[in-house]
């Protein structure tokens, strides 16, 4: 019996994945050797795309919160020039037909140019079929916030089984969850074939030198999230990039660090598999 998706190769997962996303995602992984996501929660369209220039070899995917409509096509070029995915951090949370036009419409028509955006489960499968009527002839992917890496998170126990099943039932579009452990055993009944589904796994509150914030963020290592949790892509922000926005050569430095932790953790997962 082959071992379950997250115990096999990001190159062996990328072969076998139906989403154009999410297999497109694997494919980076494994090409530049990283599972590191940078968020990058700026305010100033220059400090943003100094920061992804830097951080772009190290990376395969970054998050934008804040952006002016005049760097989506510089980002675009990013992208390209340093193989990276776009993920837009949008959280959808409303109603099937709203989602679809804050999607595809509006000042930012974010389905033209984000490979992944995610979404809350918070109002039932619409808010995916709203997402997924855009998205999936586009062959774009959707992440469901499953669980949240802040202190006294409401985004537990039946919440993130409904946010599974949910996911399960829109597996063509929704390609994983933000979360802080793996999904796979949530709501499997003995007589569910779950074995083989292969749900990406992207986790924030990753640090390597603190433990929070102050404001209820609350961090891991990049070993505790990919190795022991079985996670498969870390999300690091004001860990990198920090108070030195205009510090290409630190911050690069630093990205390159979370790099190396989280492709370790990767590496010695994969070898304990084939034990």
């Amino acid at each position: 019996m082959s071992p379950p998706p997250y115990r096999q190769t990001y190159a062996q997962r990328a072969l076998s994945h139906s989403n154009p996303a999410a297999k497109q995602l694997l494919q980076i992984i494994e090409r530049k050797k990283s599972n590191l996501a940078v968020s990058v929660d700026v305010t100033k369209s220059a400090h943003f795309l100094d920061i992804i220039d830097a951080v772009g070899p190290y990376t395969h995917i970054d998050i934008l919160e804040d952006f002016d409509l005049s760097v989506i096509e510089k980002l675009q070029h990013l992208s390209t020039k340093h193989d990276f995915l776009i993920f837009e951090d949008r959280k959808f949370a409303d109603i099937g037909n709203t989602v679809a036009l804050q999607y595809s419409s509006g000042v930012h028509k974010i389905s033209s140019w984000s490979h992944i955006t995610n979404a809350h489960p918070v109002p039932g499968p619409s808010v995916i079929s709203g997402l997924a009527s855009v998205g999936r002839p586009l062959g774009r992917g959707l992440l469901l916030l499953a669980e949240m890496s802040t202190s006294g998170s409401l985004a537990t126990g039946r919440y993130t089984e409904d946010a599974v099943r949910m996911a399960r039932a829109h597996n063509d579009f929704v390609i994983g969850f933000i979360a802080q452990r793996r999904m796979d055993n949530i709501g499997v009944e003995e007589s569910d074939n779950t074995m083989n589904e292969d749900f990406l796994i992207l986790t924030p509150g990753v640090g390597l030198d603190m433990k929070g914030d102050g404001m209820g963020q609350q961090y891991r290592t990049p070993h505790e999230v990919i190795a022991e949790s079985g996670c498969d892509i870390i999300i690091v922000g004001r860990g990198i990039y920090g108070a030195d926005l205009q510090q290409k050569s630190a911050i690069a430095a630093r990205a390159e660090r979370y790099m190396a932790e989280g492709w370790a953790a990767y590496l010695g997962r994969i070898s304990q598999s084939r034990v």
